[in-house]
């Protein structure tokens, strides 16, 4: 009679640890949309703007994310903001974004922080620093977040700060460092 209470409670155990292991299953896609703010700061040598100007942008974005394995993650992320003056709030430039990169998750239950660095570029109207017009220039970030599972499929994300290095021409040394701050949703497909 032991034996088989034994059992039983062995095949209830692994009958609902199962349905716990796929609820923790890696993904093979995650796509992402959210808002986007960035702090733009230019150095210039440009008449008609402050030698040590600063932007603010304001917009959205979104991220594809084909997960290779547990921990590593392929990344798109696409964003576009309109930019403004820190000073008086007047429209400075647009500007589109497209990066590429790796991103190493650390999934740990219901929550997930990750890290990552993306290339690609900016592509600014003019008004942004030197810019005398519509130009791509390169453009990378470099950092992180958490995202907090609330279902199987939907996750969300409070915070996503990076470093945001851009190279466009200033007058100066054309390098801005800047700072991108999103927050958003990620929806979550099929699995490993």
């Amino acid at each position: 009679m032991r034996n088989s209470s034994g059992l039983v409670v062995l095949l209830l155990l692994i009958s609902f640890a199962l349905p716990a292991k796929a609820q923790d299953a890696t993904p093979r896609f995650e796509a992402y949309a959210g808002y986007d703010y960035t702090r733009f700061n230019v150095n210039a040598n440009v008449p008609g703007i402050a030698p040590s100007a600063a932007y603010n942008g304001n917009g959205g974005g979104g991220q594809i994310e084909y997960n290779v394995n547990h921990w590593l993650g392929a990344v798109a992320d696409l964003g576009g903001l309109i930019a403004t003056s820190s000073g008086n709030g007047a429209f400075a430039g647009a500007a589109f974004t497209y990066l590429f990169g790796p991103r190493v998750n650390f999934r740990r239950g219901k929550i997930t922080p990750f890290a990552q660095v993306f290339f690609g570029g900016i592509r600014t109207t003019d008004g942004i620093a030197r810019s005398t017009g519509t130009e791509n220039n390169f453009a990378m970030t470099a950092g992180g977040g958490i995202d907090f599972k609330v279902s199987k499929h939907v996750s969300v994300r409070p915070v996503q700060a990076e470093y945001f290095l851009t190279k466009i021409p200033d007058g100066l040394n054309n390098r801005q460092n800047n700072f991108r701050y999103s927050a958003g949703v990620v929806f979550r497909f099929g699995r490993q």
